[in-house]
């Protein structure tokens, strides 16, 4: 992709200004309808899935006492890694988004809720909330378009260390919750210079993430294994492992919201003066959904709706579903494209994407013509001496 105004197949030359407004009124339209008729079904609709999710995860954990007996380990390890997914998809990305907070239950509120990952809430909200659905898609100012480590767009600056991004996205996705809590504390960025490293409000959320670090592998690698006495390795085994999917899972189903083809980016002066209309119509065209049945979709914390989702965040997850064909309609009335696809080729099409942009523009555009010319490119590139230092990503906007 290469941000939507260079492009010369411009996908919304065709809007008029009243007709970006019109889109905006439509699904304004929508979301009241939504609010006017949330109530006692979706209470306890998250009600049901936060039992469930509680009633699986200590279920698994009591047969991973017993977990030195095969069966045990293999049914306790799959039962609490759909736990730990549902936990921090359908329950824990949700309730911090405040799609429940109009139940004003203080037990599943935006401001109290602490979910089972590295980051803290609080800082997780921060970073995703007020940063990433803020400026989706907007290169230099979305640290979610490559978390800070990756090339996922043809206008953000190529520099050798990305020649190694399909490695730096492999070991993210198996550690995730770490990286989150790193991308949401922007270690690199505050670790660049005495300045940042050294400032106070630095230093405290650092102490906030170690804390909530050593709790979490506090309960996962020592005081369950330790109820589980002559199982004690084999529960440490199963917990890494259920960790370990839980990360692959939710880091695949995240890059799908805004990682495959066909979705746009923007540059950042596209948002001066945005009208609401305008930030709809970013969303809808900065975001992908994933197709697939009514367990996948909880499975993905409805992400698998990341257009819906991210033209109306704080709306319940259980109603996406049934608002997704009135936005379909939208699009197809203004003639735009919903993205969207099952989850394998949608997951393909990310990696594709990160494997392609780890080399340069010129490299992969002469590659598909002259590959022994691009090859004796690149490697010029490599051996030159008086090579380019790497830029941050907003100095490529």
């Amino acid at each position: 992709m290469t941000v939507l105004q260079k492009k010369s197949d411009n996908p919304i030359a065709h809007l008029s200004a009243d007709d970006i407004d019109e889109i905006g009124r439509r699904l304004d339209a929508i979301r009241a309808e939504v609010i006017a008729a949330r109530g006692a079904s979706d209470a306890a609709y998250i009600r049901r899935v936060i039992g469930v999710q509680r009633t699986l995860e200590l279920g698994s954990r009591a047969v991973l006492l017993f977990s030195k007996f095969p069966p045990a380990w293999f049914l306790g390890t799959a039962g609490l890694s759909v736990a730990k997914i549902l936990e921090n998809m359908e329950i824990g990305h949700n309730i911090m988004h405040g799609q429940w907070d109009w139940m004003r239950d203080e037990k599943i509120h935006s401001t109290t809720w602490e979910w089972d990952n590295a980051s803290p809430s609080e800082q997780w909200k921060h970073s995703h909330n007020d940063l990433h659905h803020t400026y989706t898609n907007v290169i230099g100012r979305d640290n979610d378009l490559g978390y800070g480590i990756m090339r996922v767009d043809e206008d953000q600056r190529w520099v050798p260390m990305y020649l190694a991004q399909p490695l730096w996205n492999f070991v993210n996705a198996c550690f995730f919750e770490y990286g989150i809590a790193a991308y949401d504390l922007e270690l690199g960025k505050n670790l660049s210079t005495p300045k940042r490293r050294n400032d106070p409000e630095f230093r405290a959320r650092g102490r906030q993430v170690l804390r909530k670090i050593r709790s979490q592998l506090l309960k996962d690698y020592v005081v369950h294994p330790a109820l589980s006495g002559p199982s004690f390795v084999s529960t440490i085994a199963a917990n890494a492992t259920a960790n370990f999917v839980r990360n692959i899972w939710t880091h695949s189903v995240i890059m799908c919201g805004h990682f495959p083809e066909g979705v746009e980016t923007f540059s950042r002066s596209s948002i001066e003066g945005e009208t609401r209309g305008e930030w709809y119509l970013r969303q809808m065209l900065g975001s992908a959904n994933i197709s697939g049945t009514r367990a996948m979709h909880v499975m993905t914390g409805n992400l698998s709706y990341q257009i819906e989702h991210h033209l109306f965040p704080d709306l319940p997850s259980n109603r996406y579903h049934e608002i997704a064909p009135k936005i379909r309609q939208i699009f197809h009335d203004y003639q735009l494209t919903y993205t969207t696809g099952p989850l394998p080729k949608q997951v393909a099409s990310a990696w594709s994407k990160v494997f392609r942009l780890s080399l340069p523009n010129d490299f992969t555009a002469t590659l598909r013509t002259e590959p022994k010319v691009a090859l004796k490119s690149l490697l010029g590139r490599r051996r030159r001496p008086t090579r380019r230092p790497a830029a941050p990503l907003s100095a490529a906007a």
